[in-house]
């Protein structure tokens, strides 16, 4: 990294203590006694008042709350009680989650702070009763409907790698978050992307789990495209995360119950042998990066280096962007469609512009949509009757200037234009991840995209957690926070 993107990054040094542990290690330490939830939290508190200025990666940070949350968190670590999985962890949330007790603001204008804020979403439930402790809420563009994290309501969120450079999105603020240390656990949604995207940008590890995995409330304007997913800097602590927020909840029908056993057990594989693994350099004639693409070609070597047969080899499909472009634009045209002209006057100008266009659509063009979705389903159902797990990029370019839906001087018209390898697996429900696999020349991160059949997300998880594994004893990556 050049001295200009040293001095680019987020101030602050080397950073080390509590904040810059994983939720794990934070578990690890409170059990022995060797640290506090209050000490941990106070640090990662600390931590978002140094940084958060320049990033914007919270919208609502709770001092006092949170204090007061890890104060009933060590007096169980001290009776050896603790309440769950997660108990003393610092923690966020993005703003698109119901969170008792603090506004659900959304990124905009049209939404009134002042009302009973009185529900969890479900994530968010569990989090609580196993002892999180909530320190505020990540941002998102508004309703979360396009791929970088910038509205109306708080502004541009920034890269902690390089803050005049996007953080991705839409869970972009809860990237941030992550990647700088201001809280080792965070809670996304991904609708086309929006997990994956950022964890890319960003350098950290998130995943897509499959639809219904973590049950949603309420529903999404955008229907069954949406998941929730965890935001982590390292596997172990996602696998950790999924078992806490996994699980039916009642309020959400196409919830789905928690599989047997842990996913925190399927880490506990020592090799990929009896894999077959499809690598495809690119998906639908996309371009990628060439110092991307070297970088997710070292990966394919790697997991054959863990036992994994790896051959190149892509699902023939061709580009389902207008498919995806009805059921998204119909979605954000639901979203907003109780506000009135001056609400609708006040939102982000290109949400107003699919909304314009998700308006136009007929229910025949709805369901025509369906029908190439359900055709790419059963296209990829067939596709891992013979491979495992697909590898990919994640994203085919580099975290770009902040404040832009696209790259300047791509001609591209859509956030879309640039992610075509996140939305096909929204279609079709699968789980997939992005795990951190180095940097580019210019010193910013890049991510592998890892996606297996509906149901396998302890599969995503077991080769994830073996390739950052390989990659961190290799030093092409680290999960130390950035800055």
């Amino acid at each position: 990294m050049t001295n200009v993107q040293e001095e680019a990054r987020v101030p602050g040094g080397s950073l080390s203590g509590p904040a810059a542990l994983t939720a794990t290690e934070l578990i690890d330490r409170y059990a022995s006694g060797e640290l506090s939830p209050v000490t941990a939290t106070e640090a990662v508190l600390d931590r978002i008042a140094e940084v958060d200025p320049r990033v914007n990666a919270y919208c609502l940070v709770d001092r006092d709350a949170a204090l007061a949350q890890a104060e009933q968190s060590a007096e169980r670590w001290r009776r050896g009680q603790p309440q769950g999985l997660v108990d003393g962890v610092p923690t966020s949330i993005k703003d698109l989650f119901l969170t008792r007790g603090w506004p659900t603001l959304r990124g905009s204008l049209s939404i009134a702070a002042e009302q009973a804020w009185d529900a969890d979403a479900p994530c968010v439930a569990r989090l609580r009763e196993q002892g999180a402790v909530f320190v505020g809420k990540t941002t998102t563009p508004e309703f979360g409907w396009k791929g970088v994290t910038d509205n109306p309501l708080t502004g541009v969120t920034r890269n902690p790698w390089d803050p005049s450079r996007t953080s991705g999105g839409s869970s972009g603020g809860s990237a941030a978050a992550v990647a700088a240390g201001m809280g080792p656990l965070s809670v996304g949604t991904d609708g086309g992307g929006s997990v994956r995207i950022p964890a890319a940008f960003c350098g950290v590890f998130g995943m897509k789990p499959t639809y219904g995995r973590i049950p949603l409330f309420p529903a999404s304007p955008f229907g069954t495209l949406a998941h929730a997913g965890p935001m982590t800097r390292t596997v172990a602590d996602a696998a950790l995360l999924m078992d806490v927020v996994c699980g039916a909840d009642s309020r959400d029908w196409s919830g789905l119950a928690l599989p047997e056993g842990s996913f925190r057990a399927a880490l506990e594989a020592d090799s990929l042998a009896g894999l077959r693994i499809a690598y495809a350099p690119t998906l639908a004639d996309a371009e990628v990066d060439p110092q991307i693409a070297a970088r997710v070609a070292r990966v394919a070597k790697l997991l054959a280096g863990l036992g994994a047969e790896v051959l190149e080899a892509a699902p023939e499909f061709e580009d389902p962007v207008e498919a995806y472009h009805t059921l998204w634009f119909t979605g954000a045209a639901k979203v907003v469609e109780h506000l009135g002209p001056e609400q609708r006057a006040r939102l982000d100008p290109g949400l107003q512009e699919i909304v314009a266009e998700g308006a136009e659509k007929s229910a025949l063009d709805y369901l025509g949509a369906v029908d190439t979705r359900m055709a790419l389903g059963v296209l990829m159902g067939a596709f891992h009757e013979t491979y495992d797990l697909l590898l990919t990029p994640a994203v085919p370019c580099t975290a770009f200037a902040a404040g832009v839906e696209f790259p300047e001087g791509s001609g591209l018209a859509r956030w879309t234009g640039w992610t075509p390898f996140s939305y096909p697996f929204n279609l079709t429900q699968q789980p997939a991840a992005s795990v951190p696999c180095g940097t580019t020349d210019e010193g910013l991160p890049v991510g592998a995209q890892l996606v297996a059949a509906r149901h396998g997300d302890a599969l995503v998880l077991r080769a994830a957690h073996l390739l950052q594994q390989e990659l961190l004893r290799e030093g092409v990556v680290s999960t130390d926070p950035v800055g």
